[in-house]
């Protein structure tokens, strides 16, 4: 009985949330050809903005006629479930889910239309696809996967790294894959590890304050809620002179974190966009594999000489060269 409650409820949910978006689901005819595509991401930041971004300008650019409904669960899976119902009940063409707790719910719940994930961890993990890392069903999309090791042997050189501190939220599958991967990391270059859980972004300020001073730095992998909350980990932080390394490049755009080196977030939505034109045009996601960014085009690396100072690190000049961004007396620099 309770699960049919939850889900009257749930479709409820849905139905009113349809209702402010009445221009978006007009029907596809010959006098509006554009195809219906809804968007749902896990929470408002600079990384997946940008990620959404470059969904909208890739198909743009491919000449591909397209209405986006832009969904935003503000961090709520139970919001992001919600989201995926409304998507089914607006019958739009495609969805496209940015983050774990989005793909996961429209993968759940949309099994007619094609669902193209985008900045996936750990997509097999999740249950979206089989370890063969094809598309599965309905169902492929692209991976943020970063090399967790190659990270903390960096930041082990460079800023003395003895015991690290890691911020995650316990609730998402991404953050709980990534977590096994930074303790693997940590044994094998011989790291202690200090962990803080948190459930929401209102939690990451006091969850920093918790380690904050037992750690030598703070690692972050691609955790959407903690980046939402990003600025008050690295004022806590910087406050207690303790280095920031981060895997999003796209948040550590405005300054604070030590290094930050991942994907271009941006390029990552083109990239997902290019996927979604195929299977509009009638590739079936279940031929189509996950998407790795590989390619050093695709990637960002970010050095902030600022912080580096107030935490009295000194650079290696081999790491000097190879950034393609630095920052310096509170100005970004990018270098060709």
């Amino acid at each position: 009985m309770k699960h049919s409650i939850r889900y009257a409820l749930v479709v409820a949910a849905a139905v009113l949330l349809a209702g402010g978006c009445a221009k978006k689901q007009e029907a596809k005819t010959a006098e509006n050809p554009s195809f219906r595509i809804g968007v749902s991401k896990i929470v408002s930041h600079p990384a997946l903005d940008a990620t959404e971004q470059g969904i909208q300008d890739e198909l743009a650019a491919r000449g591909i006629p397209a209405v986006f409904d832009l969904q935003n669960a503000n961090g709520d899976v139970n919001t992001a479930t919600q989201i995926a119902q409304k998507f089914l009940v607006d019958k739009v063409d495609a969805v496209v889910a940015i983050a774990t707790p989005n793909a996961i719910a429209a993968a759940n719940t949309i099994k007619d239309k094609p669902v193209v994930f985008s900045v996936i961890t750990d997509p097999a993990g999740a249950g979206l696809v089989d370890a063969d890392l094809m598309g599965k069903g309905n169902v492929t999309g692209l991976s943020d996967m970063t090399d967790v090791l190659d990270h903390l042997k960096l930041f082990q050189r460079v800023a003395g790294i003895k015991t690290l501190g890691y911020v995650y939220t316990s609730s998402e599958a991404n953050s709980a894959s990534s977590l096994a991967s930074v303790e693997k990391a940590c044994a094998e270059i011989g790291i202690s590890l200090v962990t803080q859980s948190i459930n929401n972004s209102s939690e990451v300020k006091q969850a920093t304050e918790t380690i904050v001073k037992r750690v030598d730095g703070i690692y972050l992998t691609t955790d959407n809620t903690v980046f939402s909350a990003l600025p008050a980990l690295i004022e806590v932080a910087l406050a207690n002179k303790k280095p920031v390394f981060s895997s999003d490049t796209t948040s550590a755009v405005d300054g604070g974190c030590l290094i930050a080196s991942g994907f271009d977030y941006y390029k990552a939505g083109r990239a997902t966009g290019a996927i979604l034109a195929d299977v509009l045009q009638g590739k079936k996601p279940a031929d189509i594999p996950v998407k790795f960014l590989k390619d050093p085009s695709e990637m960002d690396f970010i050095i902030d000489l600022d912080v580096a100072k107030i935490c009295g690190i000194d650079f290696p000049q081999d790491i000097l060269d190879t950034a393609g961004k630095v920052f310096e007396n509170g100005k970004l620099t990018t270098r060709n």
